[in-house]
């Protein structure tokens, strides 16, 4: 009679022992996600406020829409070296609204350089691309074009559209690692200061500096890895020069305008002769000297 009761005992044991390691897991899932959810929460909030927020301000009627434009083309003497030069990007390199567009910075770079070579500027940029987008639609034509030099402009629409900086950083190291492999030479044009943005809602201009910055810091990592690699410094550019200076931005209040371009031009084109002493240090034979071309000097 004794042992039935034990077992009894037992029995009705069980399950309050069940429920209580139940509440317990249950409890120490519920502290898990709380706090991952604490340190998620900061960045996953203000990318979806910068996201909402440009939303709304992509969608004004009382601002026009600037067309995207081509910078390719070809300068200085047929009798000059031969230079091909690359660009990739977004919209800082398609130049909206900038006349004329000698005036956008890539066609101010070639045209520096087009003073000692005869200079192939080809651009395959694409206005609204992502670092994924760049890695997946720009770079088979960009290296189906043998470039001397590969010149990129990325990271804002990273920065404004929420890519998370971890990912932001895996394909841009992914995208370095291939021009490196097959370029000599390559640039990597840094973001400037987002928040100077005068089309962006007050409330989104400090999230908008803080994740340009972070993509920034994220893109002089990358470069530190390749020995062909250099970044440019937009940054100060853009916080120096930009920042309450409307006379920068274009009728639409948030692609450069000419005058900003002329700007960023005045870093483009010293860091457009770096890119050469890279492109041509890669072609010496051991001494310092040279190659010829092979492409010749058509």
């Amino acid at each position: 009679m004794a042992h039935r009761l034990d077992a009894d005992v037992a029995r009705t044991r069980k399950p309050a022992e069940h429920r209580a390691t139940v509440a317990t897991a249950s409890q120490t899932c519920e502290t898990v996600i709380m706090s991952t959810w604490t340190v998620l929460r900061p960045p996953l909030a203000a990318a979806g406020l910068l996201t909402s927020q440009l939303m709304h301000a992509a969608y004004r009627d009382d601002l026009p829409t600037l067309e995207n434009q081509d910078p390719s083309g070809v300068f200085g003497s047929p009798e000059s070296p031969p230079l091909r030069i690359v660009f990739l990007g977004d919209s800082s390199v398609t130049a909206p609204g900038v006349a004329p567009l000698d005036h956008s910075w890539p066609r101010q770079a070639a045209m520096h350089l087009a003073e000692r070579f005869h200079v192939d500027a080809r651009s395959v940029a694409v206005g609204g691309s992502k670092v994924r987008d760049v890695l997946t639609s720009q770079i088979d034509d960009a290296l189906a074009a043998e470039p001397d030099i590969a010149y990129v402009s990325v990271g804002s629409n990273d920065a404004l559209r929420g890519t998370p900086i971890p990912r932001f950083e895996e394909d841009y190291a992914a995208m370095v690692a291939l021009l490196h492999e097959h370029v000599p030479a390559v640039g990597l044009s840094g973001i400037g200061d987002l928040g100077t943005i005068p089309r962006l809602p007050q409330l989104a201009r400090g999230v908008a500096r803080i994740r340009s910055r972070a993509v920034n810091n994220a893109i002089a990592r990358v470069a530190t890895t390749y020995p062909r690699a250099i970044k440019s410094n937009a940054w100060d550019v853009m916080a120096g020069v930009f920042d309450g200076n409307p006379m920068m931005f274009g009728d639409d209040h948030f692609h450069a305008s000419t005058e900003g371009h002329l700007v960023f031009a005045s870093v483009a084109r010293p860091f457009a002769d770096r890119l050469v002493g890279i492109w041509e240090d890669s072609r010496g034979d051991g001494d310092g000297n040279p190659k010829p071309n092979p492409r010749g000097s058509a």
